[in-house]
């Protein structure tokens, strides 16, 4: 631990004394000192009873800047609003911005997202509805509606006031968005502009007439991408009519690509990767769909086997090879919808990518598995004495990586046309279909070869 870290610690510990003692302004004065983060994580660590003596010591605002950066599961916000005055609660949510209000009160209940909304002012409850109708996931649920804009055909000068009037409550002030009388979207000028111009000098001779936007309707992954392949700090928001709506700032986009992750992640694994739970029947309770989905699908492999109960029985030597064969095409079916799944979440031409990654996939899946099926083929031929028993497990390996490097790329694709969510073809599932298809590949194989290993 440095010294900063150190000097934290102690300053956490002293806050901790200063809640005991009730020493309200001693702990104001150092609380205040602290980072947004830093007050987040010394929030957390409370218990109820701490937390109830915080919210007497804080004004709304001050709670409202703190609560912004919580990065908590939904179940302990809603307990941390309910364990509040529900003014306090209404006049906190009012006090942050639009957007990081709305994605709280859309993990509430309805009863309570309508209560709190009637304790806010009119125009805060204004604000916050008009956000709270948009389609989860889309460019208009995520957006802000603090955003700094001005008209065309103003100075510099001018738009340098407004820019001070506005900027305690815009969420930032790097971009300023240019509209018409309308309202409309004409261009866009940044801070460092508006700085290095005269003051005399017009915004339309100054500004970006070409501003790069996103309907309202965009899916959050593409508004996502925008921001990535622009390098952008944030992005306005536009209806069909190009209304200037709101903006997207980076720090949303972040939290968007920190979900996508743990949805991937999830699926992957057959999981939710986000379960925060420490009992472990619920944490069961989450796990066991995909697991007893499994268990019928693995129960298909295992009856598969057992029709071929007088093939091993004949050669018992193949059964050595049963677990190798599955567990290698298993593991090559993973890693291709892993690579699947990055492919569709990068690749806007979906069309082109379709076939390219298919192709991509088999051909990769040959050289794989003809390399693994060589070696195989040399180390049981030396080690059993049988090259025609290597050729079988070689020639099965073969196949099983091809058709388990084709399912691992095919179904994700499959998902994503019909509009599912790639992710969910986890690698459980790859793993236990790669199974079933590798033993009936391995078995007809080796029923050709019998008499040759009997």
């Amino acid at each position: 631990m440095n010294e900063a870290q150190l000097e934290i610690e102690e300053k956490l510990n002293l806050l901790k004394t200063y809640l005991a003692e009730e020493k309200l302004k001693e702990f104001r004065s150092e609380f205040l000192t602290l980072h947004e983060y830093e007050q987040g994580q010394y929030y957390l660590s409370l218990t109820e009873e701490e937390r109830q003596r915080m919210y007497y010591y804080l004004s709304p605002k001050e709670m409202a800047d703190m609560f912004e950066i919580l990065e908590e599961d939904e179940e302990s916000v809603e307990v941390y609003l309910k364990e509040m005055d529900p003014q306090y609660a209404a006049d906190m949510l009012s006090e942050m911005f639009t957007d990081n209000a709305v994605d709280i009160l859309n993990q509430l209940e309805k009863a309570d997202l309508r209560k709190y909304l009637n304790l806010m002012t009119a125009d805060s409850a204004a604000e916050i509805k008009e956000l709270l109708h948009y389609e989860d996931e889309t460019a208009g649920s995520i957006m802000t509606t603090e955003y700094v804009s001005v008209a065309a055909n103003q100075t510099i000068h001018s738009a340098m006031r407004i820019l001070k009037n506005k900027a305690a409550e815009a969420e930032t002030i790097y971009y300023i968005y240019v509209v018409d009388t309308a309202e409309k979207l004409v261009g866009v000028i940044s801070l460092r502009e508006l700085i290095t111009h005269e003051d005399d000098e017009l915004i339309a001779d100054v500004m970006g007439d070409r501003p790069i936007s996103v309907y309202v309707t965009d899916d959050q992954n593409d508004v996502a991408k925008t921001i990535r392949d622009y390098n952008f700090l944030a992005v306005p928001v536009i209806d069909k009519d190009d209304y200037l709506l709101g903006i997207i700032t980076v720090d949303d986009i972040i939290d968007v690509i920190d979900e996508e992750a743990a949805s991937d992640y999830s699926g992957l694994a057959g999981v939710d990767v986000g379960e925060q739970s420490e009992n472990p029947f619920i944490a069961a309770s989450k796990r066991l769909p995909w697991l007893i989905t499994l268990l019928f699908l693995g129960m298909g492999t295992a009856t598969l086997i057992s029709r071929y109960e007088i093939l091993v029985s004949e050669a018992s030597i193949l059964a050595v090879f049963i677990s190798l064969i599955t567990g290698t095409a298993g593991n090559a079916g993973t890693q291709s919808l892993a690579v699947a799944v990055r492919k569709l979440a990068d690749n806007d031409d979906k069309a082109k990518g379709f076939a390219s990654l298919i192709l991509s996939e088999v051909l990769t899946g040959i050289v794989t598995g003809l390399t693994t099926g060589v070696t195989i083929f040399a180390v049981i031929g030396i080690w059993q004495h049988n090259f025609i028993l290597g050729f079988v497990i070689g020639t099965a390996m073969l196949f099983a990586i091809v058709v388990a490097n084709l399912a691992g790329s095919l179904i994700p694709i499959l998902m994503d046309r019909i509009g599912f969510d790639p992710a969910v073809a986890s690698g459980p599932f790859i793993s236990t279909l790669s199974d079933l298809t590798s033993v009936l590949i391995y078995f007809n194989i080796a029923a050709y070869f019998m008499p040759f290993f009997v």
